[in-house]
């Protein structure tokens, strides 16, 4: 109790020294609370813009599919699709199901022919899902729709579409028969991806089925109530699903998803660590200067019966209430910080391949604010161990000395 009282005091006799030291450690504490909810916020936004464009929560197809099956969709289609939706849609989590079948075919406005990707779809289920795609033109496909269809806005643009334009859609039906279809654009739409909008086609999964001469589907889409519940329905889908289909989650689906977080989980550590170097050399120098000008007082606290330890652990838990200190105040500030930010919105430029921008926001990420506060103390209790160590073994006589 001794020590923590003269602890206490000299942190206050040395306000100015005391003052610098708690203003660089909440530096490092609010730094690295702003940077991880910024980071929590990238990834939040990211996951859901890629869910809400098109990949749903999770996919079940025949297995092979995802791997095999962009070169010949045909070659994997489910059959009684119904049955299957059922028995996914019975899941607590499951909000939405949706059949989908995908295929390679030309597109035609009369003047030229456009390679592009189709994809037939359900378009009530789809409209709930796809919050993120933004019809820059028209509107999306709806329940009463049989002949419209839908396209990226680069597709678009390079054939000089707009909406209400006939259009002819021109696809192998099986067994290389071709078939076609007279269709109507009724609405045009940006999603994340900018690579997709130059391909992507999208009619009622009827439609698409007439023309591919098929009552399949490639494979089920499922919507969920919950980001955070994907990884759990997707262990009991798993469990029910006949044998030969798989199912995979958003995020083996969407691999840039997965680069993207490796790439900022690495830039977050370098930055961690270059909070952690700053607050340790800042606190190394304090203590240093401190325990350099108070040589005499340990000499004397020695002299009148203290122990060499007693010096030590007198400048460690200085450098200990610092530390905690500093982490409080430095949670206060990037908390409060981080709810100011919050409110006024971060406009930020559309990522790499992306058509939009968006509104960032700081997350606040009781693990992240916690590990802050932590790396802050730890920091400074290390910063102190060898000058505290080393002002512990100054001779009591030449300690004595440098007060004179």
């Amino acid at each position: 109790m001794n020590l923590l009282q003269f602890a206490l005091r000299n942190l206050d006799r040395h306000r100015s020294r005391t003052a610098m030291t708690l203003g660089s450690i909440a530096f490092g504490v609010s730094a690295l609370i702003l940077s991880a909810g910024f980071v929590a916020d990238v990834y939040l936004q990211l996951g859901e813009s890629l869910i809400r464009s098109g990949s749903a929560h999770a996919q079940v197809a025949v297995r092979g599919f995802f791997d095999q099956g962009a070169r010949r969709p045909e070659a994997y289609l489910l059959k009684d699709t119904g049955a299957l939706k059922a028995a996914i849609a019975r899941d607590p989590a499951v909000q939405d199901v949706m059949a989908r079948i995908s295929f390679a075919g030309l597109l035609n406005n009369g003047k030229a022919d456009t390679p592009i990707l189709a994809e037939g779809i359900e378009p009530a289920a789809e409209a709930r899902l796809g919050t993120s795609m933004r019809y820059v033109a028209g509107r999306a496909l709806n329940a009463t729709d049989r002949q419209g269809v839908v396209l990226g806005a680069a597709l678009a643009s390079a054939m000089a579409l707009a909406v209400g334009d006939p259009v002819t859609l021109v696809a192998s039906a099986g067994e290389g028969a071709m078939n076609t279809a007279d269709l109507e654009v009724v609405g045009i739409f940006e999603s994340f991806s900018r690579e997709f909008d130059a391909r992507a086609l999208r009619l009622p999964l009827a439609a698409a089925q007439d023309l591919l001469a098929t009552q399949g589907a490639n494979l089920i889409a499922i919507s969920l109530s919950d980001t955070a519940l994907t990884a759990a329905a997707q262990a009991r889908i798993a469990a029910q699903l006949p044998p030969g289909l798989e199912i995979r989650g958003w995020q083996q689906i969407n691999d840039f998803y997965a680069k993207t977080v490796e790439l900022y989980d690495r830039q977050f550590g370098i930055l961690r660590l270059i909070v952690l170097l700053m607050v340790v050399l800042t606190v190394a120098n304090s203590v240093n200067m401190a325990v350099f000008e108070r040589t005499g007082e340990f000499g004397t606290m020695r002299a009148l019966g203290r122990r060499s330890r007693d010096v030590f652990r007198l400048v460690l838990l200085e450098n200990i209430l610092l530390g905690l200190l500093g982490a409080a105040v430095g949670v206060a500030v990037g908390v409060g910080l981080a709810l100011a930010l919050s409110a006024i919105g971060i406009p930020m430029p559309p990522p790499p391949n992306a058509n939009a921008g968006y509104i960032a926001q700081i997350r606040l990420v009781g693990d992240e604010i916690a590990l802050a506060a932590v790396t802050a103390v730890l920091a400074t209790s290390l910063a102190c161990l060898w000058p505290a160590w080393r002002a512990s073994r100054v001779p009591v006589v030449q300690a004595l000395r440098a007060g004179v």
